[in-house]
């Protein structure tokens, strides 16, 4: 499942994937993984994701 809600949020603070990869410590492809839903991130993964965008973990990879 795409993860609209990570790349909405990435783009809201106007970040390439390139720039919060890098603020992530990973590598570009891993957020473009994440954001087409082919990637399953770690919680710690997930967690700086969130902070760099200013988000919960609720905000940005809860299902519903």
């Amino acid at each position: 499942m795409k993860n609209l809600k990570m790349k909405s949020a990435r783009a809201a603070k106007d970040l390439s994937q390139e720039e919060l990869a890098k603020i992530c410590e990973v590598s570009r492809q891993t957020i473009s993984a994440i954001e087409k839903g082919d990637y399953n991130p770690t919680i710690n993964l997930c967690i700086a994701i969130c902070k760099a965008l200013d988000k919960t973990l609720d905000e940005l990879f809860w299902v519903e």
